[in-house]
């Protein structure tokens, strides 16, 4: 029952339809008890900064998720950032502190690295090669680094972009071996789609996906579809698959211990 005194939380982006944070973050709050509700906001590409203004008079919103394209943006226009999203001045988790201020910080690769792990996908001493350096790319390229990966290679159809988040990389963990890479995966254990394509049936592929070793894990960002058209061919020809269903998962308690939500059910 959502009342007078319901806390409001929301999830970012544009689109906004394929989004499963609502669903799971509601079905966090009855299990608990907790007198808050999530919905979806549709803030469009060019329209951020006047959407981050409304929601910051919103005095009953106490935080909220950012999705694409917002990330960068969201970093750039939040009044602080905790360690994870220092790093890259990138946000997709943001609260409201007691004076009204926005902190936000980037859990995208910690709950990537968590819902590899359980799944018994382990990532250190692994090669991995992945395809993006927007938020999602630049969130899971520094928690791969940090969960001591043996090498990653880095794809983006920017190649400049690519760069700049590969001499990030290097400029704070310099003990990871990060190269720029091209379409083609070949010689990698874990190849990740950290792009927006595969949200619709017809976007294509980010990278060559027959270019992967036999062996090589296929894993995504993408939730909605769970299983992008990325997954299904590489099902299709042997690879075992991860979904980005398991990036949620595994940041949840995350997001909810940086709200000061956490608890267990009842």
């Amino acid at each position: 029952m959502i009342t007078g005194t319901t806390r409001l939380y929301a999830i970012i982006g544009d689109p906004i339809a394929h989004v499963r944070v609502p669903m799971v973050f509601n079905d966090y709050f009855t299990a608990r008890g907790i007198d808050a509700a999530c919905v979806a906001i549709q803030i469009g590409r060019d329209d951020l900064a006047a959407g981050w203004a409304g929601l910051k008079s919103i005095r009953n919103l106490d935080g909220f998720i950012v999705t694409a394209p917002h990330k960068a943006g969201a970093g750039q226009l939040c009044d602080a950032l905790d360690r994870e999203g220092s790093y890259s001045r990138i946000a997709n988790t943001v609260r409201r502190e007691r004076d009204g201020s926005f902190t936000g910080t980037l859990l995208d690769g910690r709950g990537f690295v968590a819902g590899m792990k359980s799944a018994g996908h382990e990532v250190r001493g692994r090669r991995v090669y992945m395809a993006g350096s927007g938020g999602a790319g630049t969130a899971l390229a520094f928690a791969l680094a940090d969960s001591g990966v043996k090498s990653l290679t880095i794809h983006n159809r920017t190649a400049s972009r690519a760069e700049a988040l590969i001499k990030q990389i290097q400029a704070t963990f310099s003990e990871c071996e990060v190269r720029l890479g091209t379409r083609n995966a070949a010689g990698h254990d874990i190849v990740i789609n950290a792009t927006a394509l595969g949200l619709k049936p017809d976007d294509g592929f980010s990278f060559e996906p027959e270019t992967a070793d036999s062996a090589a894990l296929f894993a995504e960002v993408i939730m909605k579809p769970e299983y992008t058209p990325l997954l299904l061919a590489a099902r299709a020809r042997g690879h075992q698959v991860h979904s980005g269903v398991h990036m949620l998962d595994g940041q949840l308690e995350m997001m909810m211990g940086f709200f000061g939500l956490s608890r267990p059910a009842a």
